[in-house]
């Protein structure tokens, strides 16, 4: 039998409960802030693990928790996966819909207890509370006002929550696609930007190494003898940075040069780091197809250059599903008064590995912050109930194909 249809719920409806729980979301935004949970601080991490899977289990949340392996010999927390299904199956136009947030910060041990939550005004302050813990807990506190509304067409909710997004989610990488294969959107809760915009994208970054290899010899007695790779190495240095405006969605930079032991050598060996950066994933193609042409015509004589990558961190494009995505949520924005600016950053996120397994991702959707890695970092605490009611609402809207 199909479910009857329900009116798709209004964020101006939804709003009062997400005002009505202001005082408790910064009661728990000052205990977040209270852990030290650093990338490299397991311990913490996986103290706010605890408290998420608890309160997603109270949502009705199957919580699964993965302790990942470590990459590099690295140790994180866990990465937690809540899933809850609704009363609107697939066949009957329900969706999936994936909310992701990370619970690491980029703060040492110790930073909590020397720069506690503190609350001046509308700004809140404090370790992570914009990036993500302010997220995070917007997430949670829009499922809670789904649940007291009694909203629940949709096929499924899956809640993830990352512990070393802030160090590029080396350990939780296979375990986020792994969540996100299958689902219809994406809503990831990293904080809106600070003129309140959303991020519709995100530049894909690849990190490339490559090494010359020359010939040793002594640099006074027979210099003739030798090829010198740090030559060859500093012709590429040029080469690539003269990349840079080649083509518009695309940066390459050459971030480390390490060359030679001995100033009386002709220098045998030579490493460059370099990164490429782009919009799109034909431009990052275009441009490590230009590296490597660069580094199959070595400027010396005797030296020879290897091109490998190191990491990929695909690009959160610009589609027209991810348009489509804005638009309902600019619509619903003006219910509560908010003209929703959107934008497109450099910097990546779990977004991107979500978007990298072909799901349509909208991120900033937790209240308005700033100034994230620094001891200035806020979350205006005026913009929570209006910004966790439109996320609700536009979970709901999402989660059916009927409000489509």
């Amino acid at each position: 039998m199909t479910a009857p249809t329900r009116p798709r719920p209004r964020a101006q409806d939804l709003l009062p409960y997400a005002e009505a729980r202001l005082d408790g979301f910064l009661a728990d935004l000052a205990g977040l802030v209270a852990i030290d949970s650093g990338s490299y601080s397991p311990a913490g991490v996986n103290r706010v693990a605890d408290w998420t899977g608890a309160r997603l289990a109270a949502l009705g949340f199957a919580v699964e928790r993965v302790t990942p392996d470590g990459a590099d010999g690295e140790t994180t927390g866990d990465v937690l996966i809540g899933r809850r299904t609704g009363r609107l199956a697939a066949r009957e136009g329900g969706r999936r819909v994936l909310l992701a947030a990370h619970m690491d910060t980029v703060f040492a041990d110790g930073t909590a207890a020397a720069r506690p939550f503190t609350l001046q005004g509308r700004l809140a302050h404090g370790p992570g509370v914009s990036d993500d813990k302010g997220g995070l807990l917007a997430g949670l506190t829009a499922l809670d006002i789904l649940a007291e509304a009694g909203v629940e067409e949709y096929a499924e909710i899956v809640f993830l929550a990352t512990p070393d997004e802030e160090i590029g989610s080396p350990v939780s990488r296979p375990v986020t696609e792994r969540a996100a294969r299958g689902v219809h959107f994406a809503l990831a809760l990293e904080c809106a930007r600070e003129n309140g915009a959303l991020v519709i994208a995100r530049k894909g970054v690849s990190d490339l190494l490559i090494t010359v290899t020359g010939r040793a010899a002594h640099s006074g007695i027979e210099p003739e003898r030798g090829a010198n790779a740090a030559l060859t190495a500093a012709h590429l240095v040029v080469a690539l940075q003269a990349l840079n405006g080649r083509w518009e969605d695309v940066t390459v930079n050459v971030g480390v040069v390490r060359a030679g032991t001995r100033t009386n050598i002709v220098c045998p060996e030579a490493e460059l780091r370099v990164e490429i950066r782009s919009a799109t994933t034909a431009g990052m193609v275009r441009a490590r197809a230009a590296i490597e042409e660069a580094a199959a015509r070595p400027r010396v004589p005797g030296t020879s250059a290897v091109v490998e990558q190191l990491d990929l961190c695909p690009p959160m494009e610009d589609t027209d599903t991810t348009h489509r995505m804005m638009a309902r949520a600019r619509s619903l924005g003006e219910d509560l008064g908010l003209a929703l600016g959107a934008t497109a950053t450099g910097g990546v996120g779990d977004a991107n590995i979500i978007a990298g397994v072909g799901v349509p991702v909208l991120d900033g959707l937790g209240p308005v912050g700033g100034a994230d890695h620094t001891p200035e970092e806020w979350l205006d605490t005026a913009t929570v109930p209006e910004r966790v009611a439109l996320l609700a609402t536009l979970i709901a809207t999402l989660g059916s194909s009927r409000h489509g």
